[in-house]
């Protein structure tokens, strides 16, 4: 269970630090005999604070109260 909580701690914290990722889409536009035209077209991917927030502090609690046992 600690594995988890350290997961989501980690993760809430990139996710507030970076705010999302990047990445590059490439596409051919035109492609006639010889002549290939193509763009990139750079996309990111928003990653909302609230998630950050909340994998941080569902971690940490996680961390800090002990699974409750049933008798």
């Amino acid at each position: 269970m600690k594995v988890v909580a350290v997961a989501l701690v980690i993760l809430g914290v990139i996710a507030l630090f970076y705010g999302g990722f990047g990445y590059d889409r490439h596409a051919t536009i035109l492609d006639a005999g010889g002549i290939q035209a193509t763009t990139t077209e750079h996309k990111t991917f928003p990653i909302a604070p609230l998630a950050g927030v909340l994998a941080l502090i569902g971690g940490a609690a996680l961390l800090v109260f002990p699974r409750l046992r049933r008798p």
